[in-house]
């Protein structure tokens, strides 16, 4: 496959991965973005100062507890760049809670976050993943 195409393909994934997150897709569905090896770092924030870092397995479960938690969530992609085997996405996020985490939280309450997520793409899949979220203040 030519860079060409295959920085389009890489894009095309990109935005059918957020689209899957935003439809609240179960976690089986999710697996199929991702390469067995993947790593995902999200760097520190509002919500988890100290960062993470994930593999495979607690990314998915990621995937579940946010199902559990989250009533709906839209993310609209600003920008997108393909560069090789990576893609840069400059998002719009926001997501309403179904269920109180803490008092702070209450079911109803709507998070607001622009993020940049940088993905590195082997075989077709993303095998890594980084986060930079930046909320609107609470």
């Amino acid at each position: 496959m030519d860079t060409l195409s295959n920085e389009a393909q890489n894009l095309s994934t990109a935005r059918q991965y957020l689209g899957a997150l935003e439809r609240m897709e179960e976690a089986g569905v999710i697996a199929r973005f991702f390469h067995t090896d993947l790593v995902q770092e999200e760097f520190p924030n509002r919500l988890v100062p100290n960062g993470a870092r994930r593999d495979l397995n607690a990314v998915l479960e990621g995937v579940e507890s946010g199902r559990r938690i989250m009533k709906s969530q839209r993310y609209e992609v600003l920008n997108a760049l393909a560069a090789g085997e990576q893609v840069i996405l400059e998002v719009d996020w926001s997501g309403e809670l179904s269920t109180s985490l803490v008092e702070q939280f209450p079911a109803g309450f709507q998070f607001h976050a622009r993020f940049a997520v940088f993905l590195e793409f082997q075989d077709g899949k993303i095998i890594a993943q980084r986060n930079y979220d930046c909320y609107d203040p609470w």
